[in-house]
């Protein structure tokens, strides 16, 4: 097991840094708003004391450090609505409220400007984007939405993405009859097989989580090879809809295995309906996304 467990490793996501260059930080555009002007300022006293004290929080999950941590909690504020379009962003404030430098908060504002959260204008300051201009398909903000207020609607859409995305790259993927991808998702789905016998539910979807990237990253099409992270952070989203392979049991097992075998014997046809059938959600849950037309 030492080798697939050496393959478990690659399903970690790469965290991207956001940093700047250290000669860039002082050229980022933030206007200094007077304070006789900060109408409708963020109200950082009313917001979850836990989100405030970043500094004395352990280290990030995601290995993203301090800078990580405050990008993670002003993201959540803004995609669940505490910080609007008609509240100024002012760095002082920010920094202030949770006791990190202004170096750090410039780097996480400039992380949430490129996901399209927030834009920064000389003389106009830092203000929260509309979300038709936030990039959805970013995978923290997909987390972000699947854990605030608009958790309903980030799970249906996640759900209505899979089932066009992965049937489609499971047919492809059995015309790149590849040996080593072949093996390697064998192995996840042995991986799979152990951990549901040892109810290692963490183990069961991390292996999940690989398959399904490998299955799209062997399709052979670049496209859909960039939307993996989309896969991959809806696998992490628990709850709403929930889909085969959201509960590690002998049905979603099963189907992992015939999409395997379906790629093995190259048949495109055999591999797109096994994916279907493991995304459909559960008889208990409302049916999300309609089985397709006939024509």
């Amino acid at each position: 097991m030492s080798t697939l467990a050496h393959t478990m490793m690659t399903a970690a996501r790469s965290a991207d840094s956001g940093l700047a260059n250290p000669g860039e930080l002082d050229r980022y555009p933030y206007a200094e708003t007077p304070a006789a002007d900060r109408v409708g300022a963020p109200a950082w006293d009313g917001t979850d004391p836990e989100l405030g004290r970043v500094s004395r929080r352990a280290a990030s999950s995601r290995g993203r450090g301090l800078h990580g941590q405050l990008v993670q909690q002003l993201g959540q504020m803004i995609v669940s609505g505490d910080l609007g379009a008609d509240r100024p962003l002012v760095p002082e404030e920010i920094g202030q409220r949770f006791e990190v430098s202004r170096t750090v908060v410039r780097e996480s504002l400039r992380v949430l400007e490129a996901k399209g959260l927030v834009s920064a204008r000389p003389n106009v300051g830092t203000r929260v984007r509309p979300v038709s201009d936030w990039n959805l398909l970013d995978p923290d903000i997909i987390e972000w939405r699947a854990f605030g207020p608009q958790r309903d609607d980030q799970r249906r859409e996640l759900s209505e993405l899979r089932w066009t995305i992965e049937p489609l790259a499971a047919r492809l993927a059995a015309g790149h009859g590849r040996e080593d991808v072949q093996q390697r998702l064998s192995d996840m789905v042995e991986i799979m097989g152990h951990a549901l016998g040892q109810g290692d539910a963490l183990t069961f979807a991390r292996a999940d989580s690989e398959f399904h990237s490998l299955l799209i990253q062997v399709a052979g099409n670049r496209m859909l090879e960039h939307l993996s992270g989309i896969v991959s952070a809806a696998l992490q989203v628990s709850g709403g809809p929930v889909t085969g392979c959201e509960r590690p049991n002998e049905h979603s097992l099963t189907h992992h295995a015939r999409i395997v075998d379906a790629l093995a014997g190259g048949d495109g046809a055999a591999a797109e309906a096994a994916m279907r059938q493991l995304l459909t959600v559960h008889p208990e849950v409302e049916r999300v996304v309609p089985a397709p037309r006939e024509h």
